[in-house]
């Protein structure tokens, strides 16, 4: 209390202990003008700050390009002499008239440039510089004079303006530069009588799009296939316990997959609101709904992997008990044999997807297809608890069908049917 006490006389001493100046002003001036143009010139600031926020939704900078010259009979435009303002702005406003659709001007002794304008900080950039609507940052050395309509001038450290600059329809920010000449600036303008269209990008062509396209689906599998990998060296058994399941139990996997995607948000919802309720649960909030995302992400990744292991499985046992010559199958070999064919199904989009009807079909299939499985995976996942169960259930058939003996060889081909040494025998489910 004492200490509080103190502070209190302190604060009221401080207005006393100041220049005797400012004390005898808030006397002499009973109005109290100075604190009125103190919250006059605030509001102003925040009412500006509003209102070009407002605008910079509302008209967005058109794209960086250069303005073409004017025609030969056209009078260029002359920015030696930046000290009388009107005239230049009288001027402008009659060299960017639209023509055409678009706007030309021709400077003399330097460049027009439509949209934000950057010069490099290791750019000199020699004569006059007109911006037109947009920022004119500057971060090198513009050995000339600098106007921008509907536009910034940015300064920054290290960047040189050896002229003048004048801005019609925007202001100066001097953030660490250096300006050899004078700073004209005013904040409306009436150059452009409407602002110009903000124009789209050029559409990309079909080439364009399918290498873009092609190069997002390898980028995509690449990354799946780096994490299969780190899977399989240090979770190999669980994740051939989730791939057993989505073989021997797809349908009860797709179905617990299905129910486990429906009730995600509200069980989320139920741990947020069991934690608030208790004193200790609302510290481990935070923690216990990043465990829960992560769970769920590792869930549906790591099932997606393990169908992809059970697709290459597959393919691979099939074409062994047809007498296929298939060096070493191991848990690499299938997992990229079923990713390949995963992958196969967006390559096909991303060649054809451009093509009007058959592109939309070819991409519904893709996401139907990656939904199937992915959902399937998540429900194995599920219900072999993340590998960790082995003896995962839903599997009708007996397991003597199920093991290597019965896709290693085949009678049609006069093989005999024997034990193959080294394989894994499923275990019956509970």
């Amino acid at each position: 209390m004492r200490a509080l006490s103190r502070l209190i006389a302190i604060a009221a001493l401080l207005p006393l202990l100041g220049p005797r100046d400012a004390f005898a002003d808030s006397f002499t001036d009973p109005a109290g003008s100075r604190a009125v143009g103190l919250v006059h010139g605030f509001w102003s600031l925040v009412t500006d700050v509003s209102s070009r926020a407002g605008d910079d939704l509302q008209t967005p900078h058109p794209p960086p390009q250069a303005i073409p010259a004017g025609a030969k009979d056209e009078p260029p435009v002359s920015l030696d002499d930046l000290s009388r303002p009107t005239a230049i702005e009288a001027r402008l406003r009659e060299a960017l008239r639209r023509r055409d659709g678009g706007v030309r001007v021709t400077v003399t002794g330097g460049a027009a440039r439509m949209g934000d304008f950057s010069i490099g900080s290791n750019e000199t950039v020699p004569g006059h510089l007109l911006v037109v609507q947009g920022t004119a940052d500057v971060y090198g050395k513009l050995l000339g004079n600098l106007v921008t309509v509907d536009g910034d001038v940015v300064l920054h450290p290290g960047g040189v303006v050896s002229g003048d600059i004048l801005t019609l329809g925007g202001e100066v920010r001097d953030e660490g530069g250096e300006i050899g000449g004078e700073v004209r600036t005013f904040r409306t303008s009436s150059v452009l009588d409407t602002p110009l269209p903000a124009q789209a990008a050029p559409a990309p062509t079909a080439l364009e799009t399918v290498f873009r396209r092609m190069a997002g689906v390898v980028g995509v599998f690449l990354t799946l296939g780096a994490l299969g990998f780190g899977l399989v060296m240090f979770g190999r058994p669980n994740l051939e316990v989730v791939s057993d399941t989505v073989s021997h139990s797809f349908g009860r996997a797709f179905t617990t997959g299905l129910l486990g995607q429906l009730l995600l948000l509200p069980t989320f919802g139920m741990l947020v609101v069991g934690l608030i309720l208790s004193v200790v649960g609302i510290v481990l909030l935070p923690f216990a709904v990043v465990v829960y995302v992560l769970l769920v992400v590792v869930g549906a990744v790591g099932g997606y992997l393990a169908v992809a292991h059970a697709m290459g499985e597959t393919y691979t046992r099939r074409r062994l008990a047809l007498g296929a010559m298939i060096g070493s199958p191991n848990s690499y070999r299938y997992l990229l044999g079923g990713l390949g064919a995963l992958a196969a199904f967006w390559m096909a989009w991303s060649i054809f997807g451009w093509v009007p009807v058959a592109g939309e079909l070819i991409r519904g299939a893709a996401l139907l297809v990656t939904w199937l499985l992915a959902t399937a995976g998540f429900g194995a996942a599920l219900l072999s608890r993340a590998g960790i169960r082995e003896n995962f259930a839903g599997r009708l058939l007996p397991p003597e069908a199920l093991t290597d003996e019965y896709l290693w060889a085949t009678p049609q081909f006069g093989v005999t049917a024997a034990k193959r040494p080294g394989s894994r025998t499923p275990t019956r489910g509970l």
